[in-house]
């Protein structure tokens, strides 16, 4: 559906005598913007989304965590550049990666981007994202860890690639990963798989796609911002999910 412009105010205009052709024309503009606007919510209600697709979520997770043998595997969507997700990671971060470790749960992490408009170097998110996968590319999931929760302690800083590089080899990172980061080799990947991704999520929640978000099964886990309630439940297997 087109947004219509509001008319600007003419100061010269001047009424004429009333006469029945105009008010015809007028008639069926009329009707033809009615027809626009129900032909566009019509639209906007029948979108259907296809169901979510395990696959690409596999294919396009920044990291994964815990054993392929567990018995729930969740998807988190988080942004680095996002306040809300920083809450999530000090409300349920240490559970999460405690079930991770009980082997209660595999968990994949997707990275997404949506936010680096809300950066000042414009592409935060994205090189926070890339930095993530030089990780998974060279380190283990300790340095994963360590790293993913300080980028979060410092959402809204908008570090740039030397100090996220840095802050990596505070935990640990290998010179590969480091250089990997520092130089942005793997930001392009980054966004691409984040692309991928929030398609998923957008798929899972009829397109309000929001960060934090947990899918299990490809369905929406709720109530993630209420401490870590939603995780036990999760596990006990009676959590509601949308």
């Amino acid at each position: 559906m087109t947004n219509a412009k509001r008319p600007r105010e003419n100061p010269n205009y001047e009424p004429q005598a009333a006469s029945k052709r105009p008010y015809f024309f007028i008639g069926l503009g009329l009707l033809a913007v009615t027809a626009l606007i129900v032909g566009g919510i019509i639209f906007t209600n029948n979108k259907t989304y296809p169901p979510v697709d395990d696959k690409v979520l596999a294919q396009n997770a920044s990291f994964i965590v815990g054993d392929r043998t567990a018995p729930k595997t969740i998807d988190i969507f988080e942004d680095f550049n996002c306040e809300h997700c920083k809450k999530f990671e000090e409300q349920s971060g240490a559970a999460i990666w405690e079930n991770v470790i009980d082997g209660k749960i595999r968990v994949r992490y997707h990275m997404l981007n949506f936010l680096d408009g809300n950066s000042k170097s414009g592409d935060y998110s994205s090189r926070a994202a890339g930095a993530v996968l030089c990780v998974a590319r060279n380190d283990n999931r300790e340095v994963f860890w360590k790293l993913h929760s300080q980028l979060f302690e410092k959402a809204g800083d908008d570090l740039n690639n030397q100090q996220i590089a840095a802050l990596a080899a505070s935990d640990g990172a290998s010179p590969a990963t480091q250089g990997c980061i520092a130089s942005g080799e793997l930001v392009d990947e980054g966004r691409d798989m984040a692309s991928a991704s929030e398609t998923q999520l957008s798929n899972s929640t009829e397109g309000q796609v929001a960060t934090p978000s947990v899918l299990l099964a490809g369905k929406q886990v709720e109530h993630i911002m209420d401490g870590t309630a939603w995780l036990d439940d999760l596990i006990a297997g009676t959590q509601p999910t949308g």
